[in-house]
């Protein structure tokens, strides 16, 4: 195999990988696991409040899907944000400023963790109760489709994806969307980030389908499972997702099987979740598996990834003093950013 071409068989399927997508695939998931391991130890140290729930564990379907986006396209994110957001390009800065409440943060500080939003970045915000995203997202798909069939919108039509959890698949929200979006054919992948726990509930005891993929077939739409501990095998489902909703084919549900692993919240103890369960998981770390197959396979060199992983860290601590050194919202704009302002 050649440095800079190289096929993979995963899941009886062949991937195509060079040595520039590789190393943009691993720098946003080295991102988004170094951000998230800074939020824990200024969680602890008092800097944050509130709930902070971070996604260490689940990094390849993120970068596996939104890097398959363009920027006009949206994503829409849960309570558990912060490398979705990091993924669709909101800077590192902007986002721990707000997870410190500083006015220079994406949301003004008035957001927190689980509120991300930046109209900047197409990216549609995280939500606090689970499900509340997904009729934000099949609106947003519409009027990619209005603007593009009604408005007469030259550019390629915009794809939204929208990231929920297992737990949410069983909420009254994700029936009627999918329905909707199937009826409408909009652009639009519904993305079940399934990492096996509902909070406290164990996926296989809260579904009588725990086969979320499956549920697809009610509505007519394509149903895919994937290894969402691979994100050169999430990036190919998305790829064709993607192709399908901009060429206005309709929606496509994909489910990936992940895993969380750290607890539900930097709150929660963890202590239902079983040490073989937790350490079967972490032994298939996507970051880890991702360098291991670069570098067997000498797609590159552990020099490159090691300067990815200097820059990295380097961005977060620079983050850390940005938020550090902002200000705080003032009081007297106390009511500021409830409604639209034309001015901003």
């Amino acid at each position: 195999m050649t440095q800079e071409n190289t096929t993979q068989l995963l899941n009886d399927q062949i991937y195509v990988i060079d040595s520039s997508e590789a190393l943009m695939l691993y720098e946003d998931m080295v991102l988004g696991r170094t951000f998230e391991d800074m939020c824990a130890q200024m969680y602890y140290r008092g800097k944050m409040f509130g709930f902070v729930h971070l996604y260490n564990g689940q990094e390849a379907v993120s970068t596996g899907v939104i890097k398959c986006l363009e920027t006009h396209d949206y994503v829409c994110s849960t309570y558990r944000d912060h490398v979705h957001a990091l993924s669709k390009g909101v800077t590192s800065n902007a986002i721990m400023a707000e997870l410190f409440g500083k006015e220079t943060g994406c949301s003004k500080g008035r957001g927190g963790s689980m509120h991300l939003f930046s109209a900047q970045h197409n990216f549609l915000g995280g939500f606090a109760f689970i499900g509340e995203g997904i009729p934000i997202a099949t609106g947003a798909a519409f009027q990619s489709v209005y603007k593009h069939q009604v408005l007469k919108e030259s550019k390629n039509i915009a794809v939204t994806a929208c990231f929920f959890g297992d737990g949410t698949t069983n909420n009254g929200q994700f029936f009627e969307c999918l329905n909707m979006a199937v009826l409408w054919k909009l652009p639009i992948i519904f993305v079940v980030e399934n990492n096996q726990w509902a909070i406290g509930m164990a996926h296989q005891r809260s579904s009588s389908c725990p086969e979320i993929y499956k549920k697809a077939a009610a509505f007519g739409l394509p149903g895919i499972e994937v290894d969402g501990m691979n994100v050169l095998s999430v990036r190919k489902v998305a790829q064709e997702a993607v192709q399908r909703a901009r060429q206005g084919e309709g929606p496509t549900l994909i489910e990936a099987l992940t895993y969380r692993f750290r607890g539900h919240s930097l709150a929660d103890p963890d202590e239902l979740r079983s040490h073989d369960e937790k350490q079967a998981w972490i032994n298939r770390d996507p970051i880890k598996y991702l360098k291991t197959y670069l570098i067997t396979n000498n797609i590159v060199q552990i020099k490159d990834l090691s300067q990815i992983d200097a820059k990295i860290k380097q961005e977060i601590d620079d983050a850390i003093q940005f938020a550090l050194s902002s200000p705080e919202p003032h009081i007297k704009d106390l009511k500021r950013y409830l409604f639209a302002d034309s001015t901003l």
